[in-house]
């Protein structure tokens, strides 16, 4: 589940090619058949990354506060995650990693 998205946060400025990747590739459609913007996207993928800070009861960190600086350094073009996160990051999938380890041995009986 999504978090409602803070009103304060900045709109993304972007570039005219990235726009056309984010919609063909990362933007998510929604169940009223509208696609959801650049700005909802970013927030996806920030609160859906800072919510798994809520497993470790320790942590000094709040989700809310982590979704904000995830949030900000995604805009500011500082860091972002890979393919698979922006796409299924907030997804019944979930998947956000690229590759995998498998345990193939080191011969061919075993491959």
């Amino acid at each position: 589940m999504i978090p409602p998205m803070p009103h304060d946060l900045p709109e993304p400025q972007l570039k005219p090619n990235t726009e056309v990747v984010l919609q063909k590739r990362y933007l998510h459609k929604k169940a009223d058949g509208s696609t959801e913007t650049p700005r909802d996207l970013f927030w996806r993928v920030a609160s859906a990354i800072a919510a798994e800070e809520a497993k470790y009861e320790r942590s000094p960190f709040t989700a809310d506060d982590l979704a904000r600086q995830f949030y900000d350094l995604m805009t500011s073009w500082r860091f972002l995650p890979n393919s698979p996160t922006l796409m299924n990051a907030a997804s019944e999938l979930g998947q956000l990693s690229a590759c995998f380890v498998l345990p193939v041995g080191d011969s061919i009986e075993e491959i």
